[in-house]
Order: structure tokens, then C-alpha cells, then sequence
């Protein structure tokens, strides 16, 4: 129950790079023993992340030839990657030959896109380059947390955000045989979710009362999700996926629309809901719409299910950089290691952040 277990992080500056350490200053069983940027190493981590100053206030960047050399200080270790994508596996693979050949423990959670698929020639047709280190692919699993108990991997890859969102409603209203197999999605995102360098569609001349679609059935977590659910549930599904950029940093609100699969009023709907995820930490049926200001900054999910004679539609809100994305590496860190998915997680919202 003592055991603190010593955390690398690759992902150098990024907005998920930043959330990974807050979280892990709270948490009993981790402790952050290095920061990962070659391109940053030796400076302080709050000359990127201001936020941090009270929890790692003399703390520096290291390089990755310092995080190897250092791996002999301690037999078990957790690997925590926010590194971008095509990049992170073969950090990723440095480590674990590292760790493989003298002969410790490491346990490796990717928040980047490069293990989401188990298939090197899928992950080439969604991000347009070859896989780094295909032979790495079989050791890892990825799921939303709550939709895969049986982990039979050593380690696991967290999905997108948006597929978060989403794979957390279209996951039991299929499982539940609640809706047809065919969803149509308009899920909204703040400007975090496209990283931190500047661009039109994150600078905030342009987001500010701002709302605008993109990338309308063609964005890159439309496979990963369609991929995921036909893990989970076994069935193929037709899906219509809109995002759109609001005019807000954080969070994401889903709304995800079907067609019901027989006459379910909406209590009986709303109960198997509450009865499929009974067991989660962090996700949570309201009874009414959720809203992002009740979950920004926390590792929790809201959803709300309504129905009418031949629709249902789940509306779903979560913090793109917490459950969908630090959030949810932290309680795969969790899970692997044995601990309690809740373990270090249990946040109270700041309200009218």
C-alpha cells in the first residue's frame, strides 16, 4: 500500500505534457522523477508550465539520454507519454529496451495516437506514415478505461478525446441494445485540443465568440472510434461524426443522436445507463444536460440520455486534457499497476471556471 512508484514523461511542453504532472503531484503512489524534452531539457518545467510552480518549483527538463542513464535508480517504473504522434513510440521503445535489458519493471501508458491501433498498416492509413515500431503493437491495449476490465497487455494506449466522448455513449447504447447501429455525432471541443502552437484555429482573435465545424466526416478519430466500438461490442457501426472548435479552452460536449432499436421510454433508458457504468468512478448519468463548467479540470464524464418514439440521444461533457487524455492515462496507470481506477483522481470541480 506504500509503494511510490517513480513516473518518466515524455511530451516535452504540450498542453497534455502540463496536465500530467498536476496530476501526479496529488496522487500517493506516483512521483515524478523526470520530464522528458530534449529540446527544453535543463530549463525549468515552469518556464512552460506556470501552473506547476508550487508543485515542482525547481525542477527541470530533462534530456532522454538522462531519463536511460537514470533507469538504474529504481527496479519498477512508470512510462507516461504525451508526446506527439509518430514520435512517442519510438521514445517509448528507447525506454523499453532500456528496461528490458538490464532487466526492470516498466509500465508504459501512450497518450499519443501511435498505439491506439493494433495494426501497423491502419495506423500508416489514418496518420499518412509508417509505424516506428510495429514488433511494439501487441503489448499494448487501448479502450476507453471503463469498457475494458480484462486487460491482457502490459501496457495501454488512451483514446483520443473526441473518441472518448464518444466511444462513452455509443458504447452501452449498443451493448445495452438500445439504438441502431448507425450514429450521427456534433461534439464540440475547446482550443486545447489543438495543441499549443499558434494557429488560426486556436488564435484567439479568431476563437473568441467564435463557433465553426471542421474536418465535417473526415476526422482522424472517425476509424479509432468505429475501431474501438467493434472491440467492445462486437458490431460494426456506421458513423457521422461533425467537430466543431467553440470558443472555450477546455472540455468538449458530444451529442450523440440514433435511432432507437425498439420502444424504450426514457427512464428505462436513463436506468440502464446508470446500471452500466454503476461501477465507474467517473462517469456520471444526469437527469437533466450536462455542462462543462461541472466537469473542467476533473477526470469525470457527465451524460444525459433522452429519447422520443424512434430517437435517442446521449449527450456526453469531459475535459478533453483530464478524462480525455491525462485523466485517462493516469487511470490506466492506475488499473496496470493494481490500484483502485480512482486512485490519486478524485477531483471536485472549480465551478464557473
Amino acid at each position: 500500500m506504500s509503494e511510490v512508484l517513480p513516473v518518466i514523461l515524455l511530451g516535452g511542453s504540450g498542453y497534455v505534457a502540463g496536465e500530467l504532472p498536476r496530476l501526479i503531484a496529488k496522487h500517493p503512489r506516483l512521483t515524478l522523477a523526470g520530464a522528458v524534452s530534449n529540446s527544453h531539457h535543463g530549463k525549468p518545467i515552469v518556464s512552460a508550465f506556470g501552473h506547476l510552480a508550487t508543485a515542482y518549483p525547481t525542477e527541470q527538463f530533462i534530456s532522454m539520454q538522462q531519463a536511460i542513464d537514470g533507469l538504474a535508480k529504481s527496479p519498477h517504473w512508470i512510462v507516461l507519454s504525451a508526446a506527439p504522434h509518430g514520435a512517442s513510440a519510438n521514445l517509448i521503445d528507447q525506454l523499453l529496451n532500456t528496461a528490458e535489458h538490464i532487466g526492470l519493471q516498466m509500465t508504459v501508458v501512450d497518450a499519443s495516437a501511435d498505439f491506439r491501433y493494433s495494426s501497423a498498416t491502419r495506423f500508416a492509413e489514418v496518420y499518412g506514415q509508417k509505424h516506428s515500431t510495429p514488433g511494439r503493437l501487441a503489448s499494448f491495449s487501448c479502450a476507453v478505461p471503463e469498457h475494458l476490465s480484462d486487460l491482457k497487455t502490459p501496457h495501454a494506449a488512451q483514446p483520443g478525446c473526441f473518441a472518448t466522448a464518444i466511444l462513452l455513449a455509443v458504447v452501452p447504447l449498443l451493448s445495452l441494445e438500445l439504438a441502431q447501429p448507425e450514429f450521427f455525432v456534433s461534439a464540440i471541443t475547446g482550443s486545447t485540443g489543438a495543441g499549443r502552437t499558434p494557429r488560426d484555429t486556436t488564435h484567439h482573435p479568431m476563437r473568441q465568440n467564435n463557433l465553426f465545424a471542421y474536418q465535417p466526416l473526415r476526422h482522424r478519430h472517425h476509424p479509432e472510434i468505429c475501431e474501438l466500438t467493434e472491440a467492445c461490442t462486437g458490431q460494426d457501426i456506421m458513423l457521422h461524426f461533425v467537430p466543431q472548435s467553440g470558443p472555450f479552452a477546455r472540455g468538449i460536449h458530444a451529442t450523440v443522436f440514433a435511432q432507437c432499436a425498439g420502444g424504450v421510454a426514457e427512464s428505462e433508458a436513463v436506468d440502464a445507463f446508470k446500471k452500466f457504468y454503476a461501477d465507474s468512478s467517473f462517469v456520471h448519468i444526469s437527469s437533466s444536460p450536462p455542462r462543462l463548467k461541472d466537469i473542467v479540470g476533473t477526470n469525470n464524464a457527465m451524460l444525459s440520455v433522452s429519447t422520443d418514439k424512434n430517437s435517442i440521444a446521449v449527450c456526453c461533457v469531459l475535459d478533453n486534457l483530464v478524462k480525455g487524455a491525462a485523466g485517462g492515462a493516469i487511470q490506466w496507470v492506475n488499473r496496470l499497476a493494481g490500484w483502485p481506477d480512482s486512485e490519486g483522481l478524485l477531483i471536485a470541480p472549480a465551478g464557473w471556471a
